[in-house]
């Protein structure tokens, strides 16, 4: 694969992602969605199918890595470290193109970014926060916990990819794709409570960006004070499969 190639395919691929997955959050989130309040079930298989959609179409191109962390873990265990930065820049592209596509559809929501709340004169229109639907935030806030979470939670996605390789017939028979997307499932509905499971960097850091620039009405903040933690915990993790990968099979 070349570095055009590679570049290509994550940036596409990753932008297929984050138009499913935020998109999915825009779905639940804002008023005037056929989709509100639909619940955390619905956004965890929107980010898995948004991982199927966005992996297939990368694939042929680019392996479809679409995340730091599986791109570092992969470098940690075979030791190649030469396309990693066409990796990484593909993939922080196309998560700020994929969140901008997601601004787009929701447009008209967006514009009409209020609720209606009830109170004792009446009724009042509140704004909605919207960087949920753009990067994680945690439910407690406590940095260290916050971190394990996610390198847990990155550990389990990582490791099984880098396993997957080792089923004879996996990657021929195109299911591969299929079985990765049913794990982010699985990682969303059981680990994706304390922290919203970013488990990719640039799923996280890529549509951070785009929210503090887009012109959302009252959007509220876009939390860079927590940006280093799912960032940081996702690489973490990443290594660190790749590492036990490396050392067990």
């Amino acid at each position: 694969m070349s570095n055009g190639d590679i570049f290509v395919g994550e940036t596409i691929g990753t932008a297929i992602l984050i138009l499913f997955g935020a998109g999915v959050c825009a779905a639940v989130t804002l008023r005037y969605s056929k989709a509100r309040a639909s619940g955390w079930v619905v956004i965890a298989f929107g980010w898995g199918f948004g991982v199927l959609a966005g992996a297939y179409t990368a694939a042929p191109l680019s392996g479809g890595h679409l995340n730091p962390a599986v791109t570092l873990g992969i470098a940690v265990d075979t030791g190649q470290w030469g396309t990693v930065w066409v990796y990484l820049l593909g993939q922080l592209v196309g998560a700020m193109l994929g969140a901008g596509l997601c601004y787009l559809t929701y447009f008209a929501q967006f514009q009409a970014n209020v609720r209606t709340t009830g109170t004792t004169e009446g009724t009042a229109e509140e704004p909605v926060p919207t960087l949920g639907i753009f990067a994680t935030i945690p439910e407690i806030r406590n940095p260290v916990a916050n971190l394990v979470t996610e390198i847990i939670a990155t550990v389990g996605l990582v490791l099984p990819i880098l396993a997957f390789g080792l089923t004879e017939g996996l990657g021929e028979s195109g299911t591969q794709v299929l079985i990765v997307s049913l794990l982010v499932v699985g990682i969303g509905l059981s680990l994706g409570g304390p922290t919203g499971y970013a488990i990719n960097p640039a799923r996280d850091l890529g549509p951070r960006i785009v929210h503090t620039f887009l012109p959302i009405p009252h959007k509220g903040t876009s939390d860079w004070g927590y940006a280093w933690v799912p960032v940081a915990g996702p690489l973490i993790g990443g290594a660190l499969a790749g590492l036990v990968y490396n050392a067990a099979f």
